[in-house]
């Protein structure tokens, strides 16, 4: 009898844990067993395996073999199972040695030629290296400048079995991946659209500035044909790109849900439609995926005409608004996925979308118009930090000459950029933005001069504002600050944050 031993690493929602692929081989009627609670694709990599081992012209040994995958108890799925267990056989039978397949993490999935297709899990089995100590990976070659974006990991990527094992055996080394001059990483040049070629709006304008510089909540409420989608579309050009580590947690949780190939090197803006079901927009599912908000983020999660999603649905975005994280509970395991994207959402004001223009007169009842604005619950608007009123145009401003310019949109990028370093500085983190302060840090970093808490206190007083509301008035007031340079919040700040406050009260 001899056993043999490779290591993976399985995905458990958005981390990754260490798989001991573990072999015995006996004599016996000639078999393949895999046991330790894999799924129908682990299952079926025996057929896999056995094809690509003898279309790659080595030995299948004619013996009993069992794979164990451990920790048994730990449920698993797949394809990247595919490589470990193909070598940890060719270890069984002798033609790879133990110390071959020591300090190395593995991954990738065989064709039955013994050719290696792509997985999910590249970056998560970097990041389990780097955590672990372990010095070397070997996953698939298109893999390689996903696994890369992870520092002090040596990546190694390799396109059949044959490569890997004359690897492995020293006949012929791979050379470590590195990536060149031309990273995926470098951002994808923005097409639009810009803030120029919006007309007028200038108090619109203003609070998607504020947002985009201090990562806030923001809802839209006008008329149709207001601008309103524009605007929230405009907002995602305004984002600076994504820092090496918002690139790699953006990268991840897309492969786990899309191409496993992709590198994502632009902030993420997901639109789900208005019919998208609970678990679309959260996540779940049988293997527990992530859904909308996580894979908006860092980026911007887009719901255009909020109130006509299931009530339910968006009631279930109360807790990552809150959190930043998605916490996802299954009969055998507790998955959990950052969440942590700013909620643009527009709507109209009634059924019509005429209540309250000065133009068009609203066909809408008193009714009607009640019901449709409770569809937003209080608690889901006491979450968002800004809220505006946006009017039509008139029709002798829509071609201003102006429009045909990019330089109000880029003027306006700088000066987030400039708001979100000076937020960099004095939170020293690169991930942490005047939105998403708990209200224990605004105390600590936020302080307030006398005239200024007193103003704040007897504004909160007469609009009735919630403990949550009142610091996001702080919170929204120091974006504002940022964006004028100033050390401390003014009492002009706070007027101003607390102008967005009025469809709330």
């Amino acid at each position: 009898m001899a056993v043999g031993k490779t290591y993976s690493v399985a995905n458990v929602g958005y981390q990754g844990r260490i798989i001991e692929v573990e072999g015995d081989s006996a004599n016996g009627l000639p078999s393949l067993q895999i046991v330790g609670l894999g799924n129908k694709a682990i299952d079926e990599a025996k057929e896999r395996v056995r094809s690509a081992i003898k279309n790659s012209q080595l030995d299948f040994p004619a013996k009993k073999l069992t794979i164990n995958l451990a920790p048994a108890e730990l449920p698993k799925d797949g394809s990247q199972f595919d490589i470990p267990i193909a070598l940890t056989i060719l270890n069984l039978s002798g033609q790879l040695r133990s110390n071959n397949l020591s300090d190395a993490l593995f991954a990738g999935e065989l064709a039955l030629n013994g050719s290696v297709r792509p997985v999910r899990n590249a970056i998560t089995l970097a990041e389990v290296a780097q955590e672990q100590g372990v010095g070397t990976i070997y996953v698939p070659l298109e893999n390689a400048p996903q696994a890369a974006l992870v520092a002090g990991v040596q990546v190694i990527g390799f396109t059949t079995l044959t490569e890997l094992f004359l690897h492995l055996k020293g006949v012929k080394k791979l050379k470590p991946y590195h990536p060149n001059s031309q990273t995926p990483t470098t951002p994808e040049p923005y097409n639009g659209p810009y803030l120029d070629d919006i007309s007028g709006q200038a108090q619109a304008k203003r609070a998607i500035l504020i947002a985009a510089a201090g990562k806030h909540n923001l809802l839209l409420s006008g008329p149709p044909g207001a601008g309103k989608t524009m605007l929230a579309r405009v907002l995602a050009g305004l984002l600076p790109p994504l820092s090496p580590e918002e690139t790699v947690a953006v990268t991840k949780l897309h492969t786990l849900a899309d191409d496993p190939r992709s590198i994502v090197s632009m902030r993420p803006f997901r639109a789900p439609h208005h019919t998208a079901s609970r678990v679309a927009l959260i996540g779940g599912g049988p293997h527990a995926q992530p859904g909308e908000v996580s894979l908006a983020h860092t980026g911007v999660l887009f719901l255009d005409e909020i109130p006509e999603y299931p009530r339910a649905t968006l009631e279930s975005l109360r807790q990552p608004l809150e959190d930043a994280r998605v916490h996802i509970s299954r009969a055998q395991a507790r998955y959990e996925y950052p969440a942590n994207f700013m909620l643009i959402a527009t709507m109209n004001p009634c059924p019509c979308g005429y209540y309250g223009d000065t133009t068009k007169e609203c066909t809408c009842s008193s009714q009607q118009i009640l019901n449709y604005q409770k569809r937003l619950s209080g608690p889901l608007l006491d979450r968002i930090d800004l809220t505006l009123t946006v009017g039509r145009l008139p029709h002798n401003e829509l071609f201003a000459p102006e429009l045909k310019t990019k330089k109000q949109h880029y003027a306006n990028k700088e000066l987030v950029q400039k708001a979100q370093t000076t937020q960099t500085n004095r939170y020293k983190s690169s991930v942490i933005y005047n939105a998403k302060l708990s209200s224990s840090q605004v105390k600590r970093f936020i302080p307030l001069s006398t005239p200024v808490e007193e103003f704040l206190i007897s504004a909160a007083q007469k609009l009735d504002l919630s403990p949550r509301s009142y610091f996001k008035i702080i919170k929204v007031a120091r974006t504002i600050a940022d964006l004028d340079s100033q050390t401390d919040i003014e009492i002009k700040h706070l007027a101003e944050a607390l102008q967005y406050r009025a469809l709330h009260s």
